[in-house]
């Protein structure tokens, strides 16, 4: 795994440390929108991630404590990954990522939910860190 070296004190630089790449961004995407929890349900994912680079990302946001990390109920040899409290904090950047694509890029969003964060950014913003939070339990 490799190690995240503070570029600067700059909050801006230090959340991109942690949360500038691209990959990192869709792993949490899917989790949040997505529901998903496996590092087979990541890898189906339509962007493709390389087996590598997924390993990579998922150990670096466990390290970070963004994600938990724990054996499957249903199979030990898989694991589920959870966002933490710390990782409930970036749903608000997500959805923020999405509107703004949705704005000014040539994209798809599921049904339905544009319109629902249209209509109540915070309320869905709040749904969605609750659903994840939920998720963790199970």
């Amino acid at each position: 795994m490799k190690e995240l070296k503070q570029r600067s004190t700059c909050p801006v630089s230090t959340s991109l440390d942690l949360l500038g790449d691209k990959w990192t961004l869709l792993i949490l995407r899917d989790i949040v929108f997505a529901g998903k929890s496996t590092y087979g349900q990541f890898l189906q994912s339509a962007e493709k991630i390389a087996t590598n680079v997924l390993a990579d990302r998922l150990a670096v946001l466990e390290a970070q404590g963004i994600l938990t990390k724990a054996v499957a109920a249903d199979k030990k040899s898989k694991f589920t990954y959870r966002l933490t409290e710390k990782g409930l904090d970036t749903v608000p950047i997500i959805v923020e990522l999405l509107l703004w694509g949705a704005k000014h890029g040539p994209t798809v969003v599921a049904p339905g939910l544009l319109e629902e964060l249209r209509a109540g950014k915070d309320a869905a913003v709040a749904k969605y860190q609750q659903l994840a939070r939920e998720q963790a339990l199970t």
